[in-house]
C-alpha cells in the first residue's frame, strides 16, 4: 500500500469531515455521535476515492481495481478512526506488545516469546508524532496532550490495548502498546491456560462472594489487568462498580450482560493553562459518594493509596486494585512508600495499620520465561498471602507459595476458611467447579 496516499487521502477526508462538523455547529444541529460520523467517513472515504480514480483516469495513468481501492479505504478509515499503520498489528491476536523506538524501530511481541523486527509504522518520527496526537486527542474521556510541553501519554487504545508515549526525554519519540488479547476473561479461562490452578480458582471466586478486598501485584507485563478483570467477573451482575483509572484499561462497562450498572472514572490531566486537574485520590474520595458497591483502582501507583485503604475500610468490602511489586510480601513495603509520599505523610507503623485493616489478600502473579519449553512466557500465580493482624509491623501468612514449578500451591490455613466456605470453597476438600 502506498502510505503517503493513505496520508493524503485521509488528509482530504478529515479536511471534509471537519467542515461538515463546522456547517453543523452554525446551523445548530446536532453534533453527530462517534458511530454516525464513522458512516459518515466511510461515505466521504468512498467520495473521495471516485474522484481520486478520476483523476488518475484523466492523467492518463491507471486507477486502483477493487482489491486496492478496498486497502485504501481500509487505511483511511484505520487513520482517522484507528492507529494507522499500527492497525494490522493491532489486528493480529499473536502479538502481545508492540514496542517503537522512532519510527523505523519496531519490535514485535508474540504471545509464545518470540521477538522480531517490523516493518516502520510511520514515514517519519514528525509523523509518527502526529498519529500518538491524534490517539490522544480522540482516546479516553477527554484530550490528552502530547507535546514538549506534555512529554508523557498514557491511553487507552479502541480496542483495549494500552499506550503508552514518551517525546522531547528522548533521542526519538517511543511508544509501547500493550495488547488486551483477552477482553472478556473468566477465572475457568485462567485455569485452562495454566495460570491458576483450580483450587486456587475456588479460592478467588469465594473470596470475592464473602467481598474480600484483594490486592493483585506484579511486575509489569505480568498479568495484573487481566487477573482483575477475571476476578471482577465473579461479582454478581446486580452489584454497582465504580473503577477509577489513570487512563480507562479495564473496560467493565464494555460487557453489560455481566456488569449493567458500571461508572469508569478517568484521572484529568490540567490544560494548557495547568486547571482542571482532577487526580486519582479525588476519583477514590468522588466514588465514595457515588453509592458503589464495590470501588475497583485500575493500579495504585501514588498517594491515591490512602484514599483507597481508607474507603476499602469505610464499608467498601469486596474492593480490588492491582500495584507492581516483586513479591507477595513486597507489597506492604511498596504501599508504605507511596504513603509516605502522600499529603498525609503516614508514617510507617500507621500505614502499616491501615493496611491490616483495608486489604484481605494479596495475589502475586509472576512472568517467567520457560526454557524448558523454548522460551515459551508464563503468567501465573506464586503466591497468595493472607493479612492476619499488625503488631508495628502487617502480620500475614502465605497460604499459597511456589510449588516446585513455581506455580503456587496450598502451604498454611486461612484463617477467615469459615467465611469462605458459603461461597463454595472447602479448605479441606476442594470443591467441584
Amino acid at each position: 500500500m502506498d502510505h503517503s496516499l493513505v496520508k493524503r487521502l485521509r488528509q482530504d477526508v478529515g479536511a471534509r469531515l471537519a467542515d461538515q462538523r463546522r456547517l453543523d455547529a452554525a446551523n445548530g444541529i446536532a453534533a453527530m455521535n462517534p458511530e454516525d460520523e464513522r458512516q459518515f467517513a466511510r461515505a466521504l472515504i468512498g467520495q473521495v476515492l471516485e474522484e481520486f480514480a478520476r483523476a488518475e483516469i484523466g492523467a492518463g495513468r491507471r486507477p486502483p481495481n477493487a482489491e486496492e481501492e478496498e486497502q485504501l479505504a481500509a487505511g483511511v478509515h484505520a487513520a482517522l478512526f484507528g492507529v494507522g499503520r499500527l492497525q494490522p498489528l493491532l489486528e493480529d491476536n499473536e502479538i502481545e506488545n508492540v514496542d517503537v523506538n522512532g519510527c523505523d524501530k519496531v519490535f514485535i511481541g508474540y504471545a509464545d516469546g518470540r521477538e522480531v523486527m517490523a516493518e516502520p509504522v510511520a514515514e517519519s518520527d514528525e509523523e509518527l508524532v502526529d498519529l500518538i496526537q491524534i490517539l490522544a486527542a480522540y482516546s479516553g474521556l477527554s484530550s490528552r496532550p502530547f507535546d514538549s510541553a506534555n512529554p508523557q501519554l498514557d491511553l487507552r487504545l479502541p480496542d483495549g490495548s494500552r499506550l503508552s508515549a514518551v517525546m522531547d526525554v528522548t533521542v526519538r519519540p517511543a511508544l509501547s502498546i500493550r495488547r488486551a488479547r483477552l477482553g472478556k476473561v473468566f477465572l475457568a479461562d485462567l485455569i485452562g491456560n495454566g495460570s491458576i490452578s483450580t483450587e486456587i480458582g475456588l479460592f478467588l471466586r469465594a473470596a470475592v462472594g464473602a467481598r474480600k478486598n484483594i490486592m493483585i501485584a506484579g511486575a509489569t507485563n505480568a498479568g495484573k489487568t487481566t487477573m482483575l478483570r477475571a476476578i471482577a467477573n465473579e461479582i454478581p451482575a446486580n452489584e454497582r462498580l465504580i473503577t477509577v483509572e489513570r487512563a480507562l484499561e479495564l473496560g467493565l462497562d464494555q460487557f453489560p450482560e455481566l456488569h449493567p450498572n458500571v461508572v469508569a472514572l478517568e484521572e484529568r490531566l490540567p490544560n494548557s493553562e495547568g486547571q482542571g486537574t482532577i487526580t486519582m485520590a479525588g476519583l477514590v474520595r468522588r466514588s465514595l459518594r457515588m453509592n458503589p458497591s464495590r470501588v475497583i483502582v485500575g493500579e495504585v501507583l501514588g498517594d491515591e493509596i490512602v484514599t483507597m485503604l481508607n474507603a476499602m475500610t469505610q464499608g467498601n468490602d469486596g474492593s480490588l486494585s492491582t500495584i507492581h511489586a516483586n513479591s507477595s510480601w513486597e507489597v506492604f513495603n511498596r504501599i508504605a512508600t507511596y504513603a509516605l509520599q502522600s499529603d498525609e505523610r503516614l508514617p510507617i507503623e500507621a500505614t502499616h495499620m491501615l493496611i491490616a485493616g483495608a486489604i484481605d489478600f494479596v495475589v502475586f502473579i509472576e512472568k517467567r520465561n520457560d526454557y524448558m519449553q523454548g522460551g515459551r512466557l508464563r503468567r501465573f500465580v506464586s503466591s497468595i498471602r493472607e493479612v492476619t493482624g499488625c503488631d508495628g509491623r502487617v502480620l500475614s501468612s502465605e497460604i499459597f507459595e511456589p510449588g516446585h514449578d513455581g506455580t503456587a500451591r496450598p502451604a498454611a490455613p486461612i484463617a477467615c476458611a469459615q467465611e469462605l466456605v458459603p461461597y463454595g470453597y472447602d479448605p479441606s476438600h476442594g470443591a467441584v467447579w
